[in-house]
């Protein structure tokens, strides 16, 4: 019930920049969204993980996560000696475990909250 009473208000305040038109001609307007750097960001943390990002802040896991992306990417390109793959699947696990270190940590404060 709570909710309801804050989409409407929220609704209302939406509709009314419109029609001051204080959202005309912002960054981006018309043009679709990019929404590509979410496909590494686990769903749980996608709408937390865009406030961070829009406000210019890039948390460790959503580093790593953009890191652990370079070097597939790297890597999916196949123009590396075995040595050099090897040395960026190394990295790439390392990135992972990290990752995952971080993950693990965050559960857990979220436990214990």
């Amino acid at each position: 019930m709570t909710f309801n009473i804050f989409a409407k208000i929220a609704l209302a305040k939406i509709e009314e920049a419109i029609k001051n038109g204080e959202l005309d001609n912002l960054p981006g307007q018309g043009k679709p969204l990019d929404l590509a750097y979410l496909d590494m960001v686990p769903p749980e943390m996608r709408p937390a993980y865009s406030v961070l990002r829009n406000s210019g802040y890039l948390p460790v896991e959503a580093s790593l996560l953009k890191e652990m992306a370079n070097v597939k990417q790297e890597l999916e390109l196949g123009t590396h000696t075995e040595e050099q793959k090897e040395a960026l699947i190394n990295k790439l696990r390392d990135l992972e475990l990290k990752y995952n270190l971080a993950r693990e940590s965050l559960r857990k404060n979220k436990k214990s909250r």
